[in-house]
């Protein structure tokens, strides 16, 4: 089994830099830049919409900007300099990049919930976007995909009667193809992901808000398990694509395998595709972003 290992934080928070990037874009999209979806604390909570500059299918996907469980505009660029963007609106989807918030401001748990709050406000204003309410995608990379699958797995009900228009909309999402991410923080290649050693990294941040530390003894394993999609009590789940490189050395590639492993056994698709020599990612990703963007196309049109 392989073994996580100190890694430089780099390569969590700007990851693309290793790679060939593909050309920042190719005239696939109009992109509307710091839409806010929530408020928190009297502070906006913002996304990038990316509507297809060509025949659109009125289908949004949910694209969770996230490194180190980091989220800035520069995470957005990596994101666009991986080809992921285009991918989407080349196929008529409409990209919705939204930024959850970064630990320590926000623990993990409240980034899951600022996810839900982007969904539902989509939702609402679905025609104001130019998609339908339904079906809704959901993609991420490595703690973007975390995160995705995290609101993909825990869905919000809508509430028909309520005040606040927009908790009459679900989280449900319909299909999620993500890359390479943490699913079991118990058992984190063989050691608790609270153990993990990298630098300008501390993993306490993301189970704990600051005025909690007296909570850590006692909570820590439930905390770790609360934020595990592969431990959580998954019902009806949606079609999952699970994209990981098999020399990861900084998420390995069993946590992949438990997810998909979870998913089956609660009845769901679940998707392996791997890149033997692959790392947490790799220089010609884009043949597995394309991947992942004709599979959403088939599970959501």
């Amino acid at each position: 089994m392989s073994q996580p290992c100190i890694y430089p934080v780099e390569l969590m928070h700007r990851p693309a830099s290793l790679l060939r990037i593909r050309p920042k874009t190719r005239g696939l999209y109009h992109q509307r830049m710091n839409v806010v979806y929530a408020e928190v604390h009297g502070t906006g909570l913002l996304m990038d919409i990316f509507a297809p500059s060509g025949i659109s299918r009125g289908i949004g996907v949910v694209d969770v900007i996230s490194g180190g469980w980091h989220s800035d505009r520069a995470m957005l660029h990596q994101h666009i300099g991986l080809g992921l963007i285009d991918a989407l609106c080349e196929r008529g989807f409409t990209v919705f990049a939204v930024s959850p918030g970064s630990v320590p401001l926000f623990t993990g748990q409240d980034m899951v919930r600022h996810i839900h709050a982007a969904i539902r406000h989509i939702r609402q204003h679905a025609v104001t976007y130019g998609i339908e309410e339904t079906p809704l995608g959901i993609t991420g990379v490595s703690a973007g995909g975390h995160l995705g699958a995290m609101a993909a797995l825990t869905p919000q009900k809508a509430r028909p009667d309520a005040r606040e228009p927009w908790r009459q909309q679900s989280t449900d999402i319909q299909a999620a193809a993500c890359f390479f991410f943490p699913t079991d923080l118990v058992d984190y290649g063989g050691q608790g992901f609270d153990r993990l050693q990298m630098d300008g990294f501390n993993p306490l941040e993301l189970l704990f808000a600051k005025h909690e530390k007296a909570s850590i003894d006692t909570e820590l394993k439930l905390r770790l398990q609360a934020l595990s999609p592969a431990l959580l009590p998954i019902v009806s789940p949606p079609p999952f694509l699970l994209i990981h490189g098999k020399q990861d050395m900084l998420v390995p590639w069993e946590q992949s395998e438990k997810l998909a492993s979870a998913l089956r056994a609660a009845g769901g698709e679940a998707a392996l595709l791997y890149r033997e020599e692959g790392g947490h990612f790799w220089p010609d990703i884009s043949v597995e972003v394309d991947a992942a963007a004709d599979w959403l196309e088939q599970r959501l049109t």
